[in-house]
């Protein structure tokens, strides 16, 4: 049931809302907040934006290292307009911010001798990631790259001494591999793997010899190759065979490597590869489900190895010498990120812990005694957690078979509790397409449950990860449809669900998640009330024609070559700026102006068709963001306007009037 203050801020909406209600759908009135541009998109109700304002405010904390010795960790945590890092020095004690941008700061990876952290920030969400060595004496930065190529996947040796990093510095398409000498003052960075195509590091060996490096193809295709140092010479490891890596970790001997593939089986299995011999032995074979990182213990004798089972993270520890292990005790059923040793300490694990009701904190595990103590805990903008809702794993049947049977999509539902007559829904879609929903913390979903009264159910189509080789593959080229079909089947559960209200239904996604919400709205616009697109592809050839260099090759393998002409004809064909028309329901879209990914004009040619047929599209820009909202006053903005949108559409009088 919609509470009270909800109701209120409907009203408070509907006010507001008038002056653009009386105009043409044609009609595009437009004004420049900042850095945002909005058009078509009324005034925001101070009402909404005070009570938007804790949901806002929740923050999170996420494990990114050990610093030397007993100096604590480093953190990524927000407390100003951008996620900075900091560190803390024990269990809930001050978190110490070092570094002060305007912009995020990315990936961190500290040095394991010295009070060093190499970090990556790009500019307004272009991408361009340029990488920085932070001296946590001096409290200085330096750029170490040329500041307009982009860099990533950079990493210490196990000595503190070499940094290896990926790059498109050579010619802006392809991703190289480099080495650079940090322990020399004007050592310039060294180019070792220029083979063409995406590559990255992964680890240098114990010994400091070896590099192991990976290749994408795609990610039911990848790679993995060992650099010589010395020999300067690259070898791949199972060369001739077609596989998906999913993490790797050389062993303290530097002759043996830990590493997962899908070689044998639909799911990503832990092996012990030894370099000397080349042969790999299985290890988990008969854990069902992708083995997706790794982690050795100082001395060499645990490796911790996570698993995704079904979105649910879960830990085991390996001993290396008898290769047996065992799942961790104590822990909570959630997400797990960012595990890493103590440097010195082989009992003690840091890591990322998040889950539907939980933002996402540091903890502490220690194996010895099987307990969990918190490092952090994040503000949850005064709102009481045990209010939040927990979502309910489910599976409906699509419109094809598997195994003789109708195959199961999942999927996660959040669901208003003590709700009183039918429920509106919210469809939302992950991106990617090669990703996977996993039930971590929505502020966005929390307010669209407890506030709204409004279920959300999140799918995980044909296409996902984390369910196997097959599954990945299905919706592949000329099979790209076939994923919008189960969002068709989603709606037909819904409209069998005595609490669920079918006549009430949007649709939202971002990225891939973008086109799926234009493609379902093409489809299926007569059972829907609305869709979201945020930074999704309108029309698949404009995308593939201006999408950066370095990202082209990999995205036709997964949505078809339109250099060939009949993929070309069928990319037209399905793309939903060819079917515009079909578009009979208000639409939102929303935009990065830097996306390197999604370019704008993928945004603007779509409200463009929308709005020329005489449909209502609102559209959000943000100058200083790219693939998504980064920083907390456009995030704010963006769920402000999502709010209005969804009350408009799903509970105005004239919502309500549509069958």
């Amino acid at each position: 049931m919609r509470s009270l203050k909800s109701l209120s801020l409907l009203a408070a909406f509907a006010l507001c809302a008038s002056s653009v209600q009386a105009a043409s759908s044609k009609e595009v009135t437009r004004r420049e907040v900042g850095n945002l541009v909005m058009e078509n998109i009324p005034e925001i109700p101070g009402a909404l934006k005070d009570r938007l304002n804790q949901y806002e405010n929740i923050r999170s904390a996420s494990a990114l290292g050990w610093l030397p010795g007993e100096q604590g960790l480093v953190i990524s945590t927000r407390f100003g307009e951008a996620s900075q890092l900091h560190t803390v020095r024990g269990p809930l004690q001050y978190r110490k911010q070092i570094t002060f941008f305007d912009e995020p700061v990315g990936a961190a990876d500290v040095s394991p001798v010295t009070p060093h952290i190499l970090f990556l920030k790009d500019k307004g969400g272009n991408e361009n990631s340029q990488i920085y060595l932070l001296d946590l004496e001096s409290g200085r930065s330096k750029m170490l790259t040329d500041g307009e190529s982009r860099n990533e996947s950079a990493l210490w040796d196990h000595q503190g001494r070499l940094m290896a990093f990926a790059s498109t510095k050579r010619n802006g398409r392809d991703t190289d591999v480099y080495i650079q000498d940090l322990s020399q003052q004007n050592a310039g960075a060294q180019l070792v793997v220029q083979e063409g195509g995406s590559w990255e590091p992964m680890e240098f060996s114990y010994d400091g010899n070896l590099l192991l490096v990976s290749r994408t193809i795609s990610i039911n295709e990848n790679y993995l190759y060992l650099y010589d140092l010395k020999a300067k010479k690259l070898e791949q490891i199972f060369p001739g065979m077609k596989m998906a890596f999913g993490a790797a970790a050389f062993a303290k001997d530097s002759q043996n490597i830990f590493l997962s593939n899908d070689s044998q089986g639909e799911f990503k299995t832990l092996y012990v590869y030894n370099i000397g011999t080349k042969s790999a032995k299985p290890i988990t074979a008969n854990i069902k489900w992708d083995v997706d990182a790794l982690r050795l213990s100082p001395d060499g004798k645990t490796l911790v190895f996570e698993t995704n089972e079904g979105g649910i993270s879960k830990l085991y520890s390996l001993d290396t010498r008898k290769l047996s292990y065992k799942e961790l005790k104590g822990l909570p059923i959630g997400q797990i990120g960012n595990f890493t040793f103590h440097p010195q300490k082989n009992n003690l694990l840091a890591m990322t812990l998040s889950s539907a009701r939980s933002s996402g904190d540091v903890f502490v595990y220690d194996l010895k005694s099987n307990k969990l103590q918190a490092w952090t805990e994040s503000e949850t903008g005064g709102l009481n957690k045990n209010n939040f809702v927990e979502p309910e794993l489910i599976s409906y049947p699509t419109f094809d078979e598997a195994g003789g049977q109708p195959r199961q999509i999942p999927a996660f539902i959040y669901k208003p509790r003590n709700a009183k007559g039918k429920i509106p829904v919210v469809i939302s879609i992950h991106g990617g397409p090669e990703a996977q929903f996993r039930p971590g913390f929505s502020a966005s979903f929390q307010y669209y449950a407890t506030e709204m009264g409004v279920a959300v159910i999140a799918p995980n189509v044909r296409g996902s990860s984390g369910y196997g080789k097959t599954y990945l593959t299905l919706d592949n080229g000329f099979k790209r449809e076939d994923s919008v079909k189960d969002i068709g089947a989603l709606l037909d559960w819904i409209g069998a669900q005595a609490d669920l209200d079918a006549s009430k239904v949007v649709v939202m996604g971002g990225s891939y998640g973008g086109y799926m919400t234009l493609a379902t709205m093409t489809y299926y616009s007569d059972r829907l009330a609305g869709g979201i697109d945020t930074v999704g592809i309108s029309h698949f050839i404009s995308f593939l024609t201006n999408t950066k260099s370095y990202r082209q090759d990999l995205r036709r393998v997964e949505y078809g070559d339109e250099r060939d002409p009949d993929m070309k004809t069928f990319l037209d064909k399905i793309s939903p700026l060819t079917n515009v028309k079909k578009i009979q329901k208000p639409l939102f879209v929303v935009q990065g102006l830097n996306d390197p990914r999604v370019p704008t004009s993928e945004a603007e040619q779509i409200v463009k068709a929308v709005r020329a047929n005489g449909n209502e599209a609102w559209y959000l820009l943000a100058k200083d963001e790219g693939h998504g909202f980064r920083k907390k006053a456009n995030q704010s903005v963006y769920l402000q306007t999502t709010v209005m949108f969804l009350e408009k559409v799903l509970f105005s009088p004239k919502a309500a009037s549509n069958p």
